[in-house]
């Protein structure tokens, strides 16, 4: 039998989804993560997953990865010293940026720390001009000198970046050869392979990233690479980019700037299928993991997808789902700030030491210990009894914490859980009310190991009356990637006024990316006949600062004049949408053309069962006593068994639902109804 993988490693828990090709089953795993070197864990996650159905490595058919190690290295300032060759006079334009402030009128925000220190960066007289031309000429031998003094000062990583790059790349293209020449042993690009777009500052802020993880990468993939290929793993591994899509491991190490949002990002995808398949098309996601929640809005099924984003402070271009991240998870650290007031995270005491009850050292409490506590979560183990909990040592801390503030030690233990509740209704409001959508017009669907925790907590406190719960949440990122083809992007930045003639530019443009997209599909071995295209262009009126996307009417690599007017007309419809209003005089213009290029593969699908009745009670596994905040003390609640569930079962809260990735907690007031794919849906009031 064929099994097809899908593992994904978090700070916290590495997690592996595996789905039998003939049976159309679904089985999981989770082991905790292995931070030192990822790769263990998920060597681990893997043997132990193909145990569990009696499969071994030559039984796997495709494996998916997605990793956060990408993303840790930039927010953990782990990545790899870098150098950096610039355009003479643009040696501190990494510091300058678009000189805006973080926070307006916040004298005291911090800046994100510089990637490259100013003495690792170098300028070289070179220049090209904005139309491609050659104004000064590149001078090869302050090149060499800039890789030797960089070489000497022991970089392990070079970034070039030169103004116009992404017009006429010759100057770069030429650099790189003599950094490689003189200094092969590091990892080295260009702006024009990394982002050949215009944005002088994001472009090289984008290359800068992508070089200061790409010897973390290599180092990562070589790893991983080597630990699968000796379990006897016999197809390539993927692993996921930030846009949803996957790509090849080779790939990923030349561009590691474009899986920084790897992880999250087929839990979106897995998201989307899900709600394609119940009906319920307008979905917020909420991802809770161990140490961050991710969340996203899916309109009529789709999640938005960005061109350029901020990581951790650092503005990168390259495509991406949008979501937003803050920090709260199940190990965010409980603490009385200065001021008196209680505190949790963005701090994570991650899968080692872990949360207090885990036993393993730590002695600060975490939303993971408030649950504990409360007992909305098991207080004797978790994973099914592969991993023992200390509900006393949780309760020892957070007793502790509750002396410092003055409160009831269950108060305080529910207090971390409504201040991590407030922290995530902030990061939902950012993708639904700042963008014009409202939260009530959504379904919340809760994913993570934390997710279904706390969905019903977040969905009232944004008024929200659906809570998805699918039936493996606490894997769905490594589901995802049983739902996801193979993905790239290609850009190229060419401002031109949308007129009558401009479709003739547009083609050249389109065909110079389906070059690139055919060498791509060759180097990924897709078929022809699973190969798709999609055109785009990013558009503006002449004189604004931003752009949006418009796709190209059909997709072929030659703009006809009637397409240019398609757009434009295309473009006035989604100014209208975004901003509430369109010119009647003013020019569009096209600013960056793009290719979404796909591989269709083989996915995973839901299979849909028949409806036995509204009675749960064979579901039922005991009973535990759970302290709410509506009732202010503890209250009996029955236990069911997430297995046993059927289709059509009705349960009414206050009861906890039990399963190995994740727990459900349904409070007084609420009820859920377990739909034909299994999917509990719970209504709120």
């Amino acid at each position: 039998m064929a099994w097809r993988l899908g593992v994904d490693s978090g700070g916290t828990f590495c997690d592996v989804c595996l789905y039998n090709v003939d049976t159309k089953q679904f089985s999981i795993w989770k082991v905790s993560s292995t931070p030192d070197d990822p790769s263990r864990g998920i060597l681990a996650g893997v043997t132990e997953g193909l145990d569990t159905v009696s499969a071994g490595p030559p039984d796997v058919s495709f494996l998916g990865h997605g990793t956060t190690v990408g993303t840790n290295a930039v927010i953990q300032h782990k990545g790899a010293l870098t150098g950096l060759i610039t355009t003479d006079g643009f040696r501190d334009l990494l510091e300058i940026g678009r000189q805006q402030r973080p926070s307006l009128y916040d004298t005291q925000a911090d800046k994100p720390e510089t990637l490259v220190a100013r003495a690792l960066r170098f300028e070289v007289p070179e220049r090209i001009r904005h139309d491609g031309t050659v104004e000064t000429v590149l001078d090869e031998e302050s090149v060499r000198e800039a890789a030797r003094s960089l070489k000497k000062a022991g970089v392990k990583a070079v970034a070039i970046g030169f103004l116009y790059a992404f017009v006429n790349p010759a100057h770069e293209k030429r650099a790189l050869e003599i950094v490689q020449e003189e200094f092969p042993e590091a990892f080295s690009c260009a702006s024009h392979q990394v982002a050949p777009e215009f944005r002088e500052y994001e472009r090289l802020s984008t290359t800068v990233v992508n070089t200061y993880l790409g010897p973390v990468m290599e180092l990562y993939i070589a790893r991983l690479g080597a630990r699968l290929k000796e379990l006897g793993l016999a197809v390539a591994p993927r692993i996921t980019q930030s846009n949803g899509g996957v790509i090849s491991f080779d790939l990923a190490r030349e561009l590691p700037v474009r899986t920084v949002l790897s992880g999250p990002s087929t839990g979106v995808v897995a998201a989307q299928a899900i709600g394609q398949a119940i009906g319920i098309p307008n979905i917020i996601t909420f991802d809770m993991g161990g140490t961050s929640t991710d969340v996203a809005l899916l309109k009529d099924g789709v999640c938005r997808l960005t061109g350029e984003a901020e990581v951790h402070g650092y503005p990168v271009k390259a495509p991406m789902l949008d979501i937003h991240t803050v920090g709260a998870g199940g190990g965010s650290l409980a603490y009385r700030d200065n001021g008196g007031l209680l505190k949790v995270g963005p701090q994570s005491c991650g899968a080692f030491p872990g949360p207090v009850c885990y036993d393993q050292g730590n002695l600060t409490p975490s939303t993971t210990d408030a649950n504990v506590v409360l007992q909305t979560l098991n207080p004797l183990f978790l994973l099914d009894g592969r991993m023992a909990i200390r509900r006393d040592l949780a309760l020892e801390r957070i007793q502790i914490l509750a002396d410092e503030l003055g409160m009831d030690v269950m108060e305080t233990a529910q207090g971390i859980l409504s201040v991590v509740t407030a922290n995530m209704a902030r990061a939902v409001r950012v993708i639904s009310v700042q963008k014009g959508h409202d939260p009530r017009d959504y379904a919340l669907m809760a994913l993570g190991g934390a997710g279904p925790l706390h969905a019903v907590r977040l969905a009232r406190e944004l008024d929200m009356k659906r809570v998805i719960v699918p039936l493996t949440p606490g894997v769905m990122c490594a589901l995802g990637l049983l739902l996801t083809d193979l993905r790239a992007d290609f850009s190229a930045t060419r401002i031109m006024t949308a007129n009558s003639a401009s479709h003739r530019a547009m083609s050249r443009i389109f065909a110079t990316l389906m070059e690139q997209a055919e060498e791509w599909f060759a180097q990924e071995s897709v078929p022809d006949d699973d190969r798709r295209i999609k055109l785009s262009a990013d558009m503006r009126y002449v004189g604004q600062n931003y752009e949006l996307s418009v796709d190209v009417p059909d997709a072929a690599t030659t703009v006809t004049e009637q397409s240019v007017d398609v757009m434009v007309s295309g473009f006035v419809t989604a100014h209208k949408m975004q901003y509430g209003f369109a010119s009647e005089t003013d020019p569009a213009q096209f600013v960056t053309f793009r290719i979404e290029a796909s591989g269709r593969v083989d996915k995973a699908s839901f299979i849909a069962f028949e409806n036995v009745g509204p009675d749960a009670t064979g579901a039922i596994i005991g009973e535990r006593d759970v302290w709410f905040p509506e009732t202010k003390g503890f209250v009996s609640c029955p236990l069911y068994d997430r297995k046993l569930l059927k289709c059509g079962n009705h349960i009414a809260g206050p009861a906890i639902i039990e399963q190995m990735d994740a727990t459900t907690v349904l409070p007084p007031g609420t009820r859920a109804v377990v739909e034909p794919h299994l999917n509990l849906i719970v209504e709120i009031g």
